[in-house]
């Protein structure tokens, strides 16, 4: 959940627990989820993409859909491929559209090629269907002139149950797949999936390949009911597989895991395994989470980019993280308390202002640029810049 959310008195109730504990209803009167089969094909031109939501397609096998923004197929002037980061923007209200308006003009400036949503992506709910005009208010409108396309992660807002922010239903996302079809920003074309960008004529390597995951099913503050995506569940076993499949198998140079929720995290939310002051509970704590992440990510990817919790944070790599190196990215439509929460070493970080990071990827380094927003007059103020060196990636 969020910072602003409930949190359950216990760990790893079900749902309806939790809502009959609250007085609320135990049933949703939402419209049924799209079939966990759905067709992807048509998000696509000239390539032909698997219909399960978790089978997913390399970046450089994918081409671009008619009217689509095309992934960068190079550098930028400066001799830097630029990212803009950003997560848990999708509030519709004033402080998202704030922050849009400044990092439009950054990206402009630092000729941005290619943009990141660490999910949460529709607050408060997710959306209702594929064509829910909360994708209008909440991601289109707002990001006018960002011109670029979008690799979208699924947040526990976007796969609400019951309960607001829940992660209760991962099936919801299922919605925000779907509408990749007819965005040309939104790039999702599956529930998780690799993008190695620039693409690699001739074989040559790729300069950086992002690797989205849907962290949801195993860090959901409720327990998962349906079978499927239950922590040990068909859906998890067959993602942890081609995560590390596809570690193994990336020629990039910098390899970028992202994942709504964070590995490490100073923020209210806390480290993963542990989350919101949690120590029992499947789920609750985020213990799975944990283990995939020190057992298939820590020491082979150079980054862990996530949100959920609404601060900005370039956290030290640790021991267990086998070198690489999380951070956090989640104040793009809310903030933090202005308290640290935690003790993980930090080149910087703040728990207060509204805000986005901008990455600059060489083949030597990353820099990271982190912004800060006047809400009031959408100005942005470079706040902190530190450069990163990759990892040297140990065996599988």
């Amino acid at each position: 959940m969020c910072g602003d959310d409930a949190i359950p008195e216990k760990a790893d109730l079900t749902e309806t627990q939790w809502a009959r504990s609250l007085g609320l209803p135990s049933r949703r009167t939402d419209r049924p989820a799209l079939p966990r089969r759905t067709l992807l094909a048509s998000m696509v031109a000239g390539a032909t993409l698997a219909a399960l939501p978790g089978r997913a397609v390399a970046g450089p096998a994918l081409a671009d859909g008619p009217g689509k923004f095309p992934l960068p197929a190079g550098v930028g002037r400066d001799g830097a491929l630029s990212v803009l980061i950003t997560g848990d923007a999708g509030t519709g209200e004033a402080a998202q559209y704030a922050v849009a308006a400044a990092a439009r003009q950054i990206c402009a400036a630092e000729d941005v090629r290619l943009a990141v949503g660490l999910g949460d992506n529709i607050y408060e709910n997710g959306p209702e269907s594929d064509h829910d005009s909360e994708f209008a208010t909440k991601f289109e409108q707002p990001n006018t002139g960002i011109d670029v396309p979008w690799l979208m992660v699924l947040g526990n807002h976007d796969c609400s149950g019951i309960i607001p922010g829940s992660g209760g239903d991962p099936s919801r996302g299922d919605r925000e797949v779907a509408y990749a079809a007819t965005s040309p920003r939104w790039y999702m074309p599956s529930r998780y999936y690799s993008v190695a960008v620039p693409a690699a004529p001739g074989g040559a390597t790729p300069l950086v390949e992002f690797f989205a995951l849907d962290t949801n099913p195993v860090a959901s503050t409720v327990t998962q009911t349906d079978s499927y995506y239950k922590w040990d569940g068909p859906y998890m076993r067959e993602q942890r597989r081609w995560l590390d499949d596809a570690l193994s198998r990336s020629q990039a140079r910098w390899k970028v895991v992202l994942g709504h929720h964070p590995y490490l995290n100073n923020g209210q939310h806390g480290n993963a395994g542990r989350y919101d002051g949690f120590l029992v509970g499947h789920y609750t704590r985020g213990i799975h989470l944990k283990e995939l992440y020190e057992e298939v990510v820590c020491g082979r990817a150079d980054l862990i980019l996530s949100g959920h919790d609404h601060t900005l944070q370039v956290l030290e790599p640790t021991a267990a993280g086998r070198g690489t190196r999380q951070i956090v990215c989640g104040a793009a439509g809310k903030t933090g308390d202005g308290q640290a929460h935690g003790s993980t070493p930090a080149r910087w970080q703040d728990f207060s202002q509204h805000g986005f990071m901008i990455a600059k990827v060489t083949e030597t380094q990353v820099t990271l640029n982190a912004y800060t927003v006047d809400v009031g007059t959408s100005r942005a103020t470079l706040a902190h810049t530190s450069s990163v060196r990759p990892l040297r990636v140990t065996a599988a």
